[in-house]
């Protein structure tokens, strides 16, 4: 079975709602939770915020967040997580935040550093991901990343 298919049921089972906030992963974790048939009955949205100014005002990411800790970091992804939960109403979120390639690292922050949070009502879990393995394999890392981190906090 499927991760996705198994966080389904997982969100089936417990009468649970999801939502996602993604920045470096463009929709993507969102488009694989709704392939699933009857996801409807889980999947509330998501938000893709590409931009800080998408993150701070559909998300609520505050700006001292993003000027302190950038926005790849785990200050920021739990920001994004809370505020995909209260912005689309469920009790499960997704965050990516990352440098997916080829451009854009820093010798502290390099390509494929991607930070991912999963949130369960008031738990949250993040993980740093490190490594690159271009553009496509950073963003289907995080993806798997993220989907078997929200897959353990609903076992």
């Amino acid at each position: 079975m499927k991760l996705e298919e198994r966080i389904g049921e997982l969100l089936k089972s417990k009468n649970l709602s999801l939502s996602t906030a993604e920045s470096c992963t463009g929709g993507s974790i969102a488009a694989l939770v709704t392939s699933v048939p009857g996801s409807s009955e889980y999947f509330n949205g998501g938000i893709v915020a590409y931009s800080n100014e998408v993150k701070m005002s559909l998300l609520h990411v505050s700006a001292e967040t993003l000027e302190k800790y950038g926005a790849v970091s785990r200050e920021t992804v739990i920001e994004m997580v809370k505020g995909a939960m209260k912005a689309l109403k469920t009790d499960c979120a997704v965050a990516t935040s990352g440098i997916a390639g080829p451009g854009g690292g820093t010798a502290e922050k390099p390509v494929g550093t991607v930070w991912i949070a999963a949130a369960y009502k008031n738990e949250i879990v993040t993980f740093r991901q490190e490594g690159d393995d271009g553009r496509g394999g950073n963003v289907q890392k995080a993806i798997q990343n993220a989907l078997m981190m929200l897959c353990e906090c609903l076992k």
